[in-house]
């Protein structure tokens, strides 16, 4: 059994059951999905309105780097960006990259 927790502002609401952190594990997945399906959709529509897809994704990129330093501070996002790039190396975010 997991020991999960769910965090409502700063106050935790207790221990999750094995079924109930399941459930909140498949919404996170879902809704990252639905996220990145929305700024893909996004990014898509920008290109067909004549801007470069580099442009777009350099755009993006600057909105998401932007928007977690005013989340998480300067030092916590270099940190993360730092740990990036052994993923990025990894394959991580290669969506077409042959199996072995």
């Amino acid at each position: 059994m997991r020991n999960s927790r769910i965090r409502k502002g700063s106050h935790e609401t207790g221990m999750l059951d094995e079924t109930k952190a399941w459930d909140v594990e498949t919404t996170l997945a879902e809704k990252k999905r639905a996220a990145y399906e929305l700024i893909s959709d996004a990014m898509a529509e920008a290109e067909a309105e004549g801007i470069e897809r580099d442009i777009v994704t350099q755009a993006a990129l600057f909105a998401v780097v932007t928007d977690l330093v005013a989340t998480w501070g300067e030092v916590a996002v270099a940190d993360y960006v730092e740990r990036m790039v052994d993923r990025v190396l990894a394959g991580e975010f290669t969506v077409d990259r042959p199996l072995q």
